[in-house]
C-alpha cells in the first residue's frame, strides 16, 4: 500500500501507485519464473522486465509529483497490456498473475495519464 501522508495523491493517484508497485512484483517473479521455462518465454521476460522497471518508475513519479508522471503513465499502461496478453497466452502460474494484476495497472495509469 502507498504512503497515504503523500499529499498531492488523491485516491485515484494513491490507487494508481499501488497498482504500479504490484505490477513490478509479479512481473519480477514472473520474469524470474520463466528463466527456468525455456526460450519460448524470452519475449514474456522481457515484457515482465519492461513492465517492473517503467511501473516502479512511475510510482516513484507519482510520489514526488513530477511533471512526466502522465506521459510515463501512458508507456506504463501501454506496456502492462501489451504484457498482460503475452501472459494470458501461457499456462503457467506465474504468467497468469500477470495477466490478472496488470489490468488493474492498465486502467489506473490509463486514468493518471488522462490528466
Amino acid at each position: 500500500m502507498a504512503v497515504e501522508q503523500i499529499e498531492h495523491a488523491d485516491d485515484h493517484m494513491q490507487e494508481c501507485i499501488d497498482n504500479c508497485l504490484e505490477a513490478a512484483q509479479v512481473c519480477e517473479w514472473c520474469a524470474d519464473a520463466c528463466v527456468d521455462e525455456g526460450e519460448e518465454m524470452a519475449r514474456c521476460i522481457r515484457l515482465c522486465r519492461d513492465v517492473a522497471d517503467i511501473a516502479s518508475l512511475h510510482a516513484r513519479f507519482m510520489a514526488r509529483n513530477s511533471s512526466y508522471h502522465e506521459e510515463l503513465g501512458e508507456l506504463c499502461a501501454d506496456l502492462c497490456e501489451e504484457c498482460a496478453e503475452e501472459c494470458e497466452g501461457h499456462d503457467h502460474d506465474h504468467c497468469q498473475a500477470c495477466a490478472e494484476i496488470l489490468p488493474n495497472c492498465v486502467e489506473s495509469c490509463r486514468e493518471m495519464a488522462s490528466g
